[in-house]
């Protein structure tokens, strides 16, 4: 994409009343305005909240709001760009549940507050595949699931959909280690039987990874909020 397309996606979204750019920062402790507002000053509404982390062009935030107008959807991303087609195809859709936040995953305690999210979304990560230190950088990793349990009600539900062998094995054993309860787990998630409904919506990189021929793998699990979360053993990384 030419820097100027960019730019004029960037300037678009600016103009979304559903696209918000919180100004959060390592150093920053102030929260973002709507934290623990979001059902009362902008959906209008009680009903649950649910955020695709990571959701880049927002296919399956789009998708779901479509899908469950009694529920509100919030997809968030770092590249704007790509947000730019959720946002504008939600907005042309019409759908008043679904809005979009530009920032880090890891700024999310900053914009939602304790039970405010009720499920959780993460389709294709980055499996941080290169030096031992990224692996800390996983969206499943103990290190993130404590930013979620910040916000995520006890009890509430991860789900994630790779393409990625190495990333599924880590997941798998960062929820044993954890002994975190897993609803479903499928390593052939086409040929599963969950393959129904939502789980049918293809984004942008599945459709690239079927290309590839390669396997979409498919956990979903509980997170307790007061749950202790540890590390794999240095020996497991």
């Amino acid at each position: 994409m030419s820097q100027k397309r960019k730019l004029l996606k960037f300037a678009e979204t600016k103009l979304f009343p559903h696209f918000f750019e919180p100004e959060l920062y390592y150093n920053k402790t102030e929260d973002f305005f709507l934290k623990s507002k979001w059902n009362t000053n902008f959906f209008k509404n009680e009903s649950p909240i649910i955020l695709e982390l990571g959701c880049g062009k927002g296919e399956y935030s789009v998708s779901l709001a479509k899908e469950n107008t009694d529920k509100n959807f919030i997809g968030i991303d770092i590249k704007g760009a790509r947000m730019w087609k959720g946002a504008k195809d939600s907005l042309e859709l019409k759908l008043d549940n679904i809005a979009f936040v530009r920032t880090r995953v890891e700024f999310t305690p900053l914009c939602f507050a304790k039970n405010e999210v009720e499920e959780i979304w993460i389709t294709f990560p980055d499996p941080q595949l290169g030096p031992k230190k990224t692996i800390k950088k996983r969206l499943t990793s103990p290190r993130f699931l404590s930013y979620y349990q910040k916000f995520l009600k006890d009890g509430g539900t991860v789900n994630i959909k790779t393409d990625d062998d190495t990333l599924y094995a880590y997941t798998k054993r960062v929820l044993e280690i954890n002994q975190l309860e897993v609803l479903i787990d499928t390593d052939n998630l086409y040929e599963s039987e969950y393959y129904t409904g939502i789980l049918q919506v293809k984004t942008h990189y599945e459709k690239l990874w079927n290309k590839e021929k390669k396997t979409i793998k498919y956990l979903k699990f509980l997170l307790p909020s007061d749950k202790a979360l540890v590390d794999l053993p240095k020996d497991e990384d």
